[in-house]
């Protein structure tokens, strides 16, 4: 059994290793929106914070905390193997650091390949369709910030997850409408 839980360990670490070079990689790319700084003022992860531009410098805390997480998790990883004294449940509580790992970057950005959301990138081909939702007062995003009250929830579906971010404006919106309509 153990044998099975280090195979399956080692699988869910290399996945992440992956994407994370694979948005490193993907990141400085040919970016459609938010390109200039008034569109990235319209768009938001969370209420109460923009998104940053999905290049090296503005993200550099996002790519020392997830390079020092899977670094931890590798290190706690050798030193369960070498040392046999770790059993499955002690796993289990390295998935939990991995499980919220999406969190770390703060992009939403389309580019000509795909979608960036979080340390998640999603190519044109996987995404079903998308969907803008008014914030209004019976909204779970009502009240956080002022910006958001008049804005938009858009939730992009994909093969597997939904993308969500929270645009602020109607040219926003319409622009995002326009170029998703393209690819999906």
């Amino acid at each position: 059994m153990k044998v099975f839980w280090d195979i399956l360990f080692f699988i869910v670490i290399g996945y992440h290793c992956y994407k994370f070079i694979f948005i490193l990689i993907k990141m400085n790319r040919n970016v459609v929106v938010p390109v200039t700084s008034e569109e990235i003022a319209f768009i938001r992860l969370r209420p109460q914070k923009t998104v940053d531009f999905p290049i090296y410098s503005n993200q550099k805390v996002g790519i020392v905390v997830y390079s020092a997480m899977l670094l931890f998790v590798i290190v706690m990883f050798i030193f369960g193997i070498f040392t046999n004294i770790f059993d499955w449940q002690f796993y289990l509580l390295l998935f939990l650091p991995l499980s919220y790992s999406h969190d770390l970057f703060n992009i939403f950005a389309v580019s000509e390949e795909g979608v960036f959301s979080g340390s998640r990138f999603v190519s044109w081909r996987r995404v079903k369709s998308f969907l803008f939702i008014p914030i209004d007062v019976n909204h779970k995003l009502y009240g956080y910030a002022a910006e958001v009250n008049n804005g938009y929830e858009l939730i992009i579906k994909t093969k597997g997850f939904s993308i969500r971010c929270i645009v602020t404006s109607n040219e926003m919106k319409e622009k995002l409408t326009k170029i998703l309509s393209e690819h999906v």
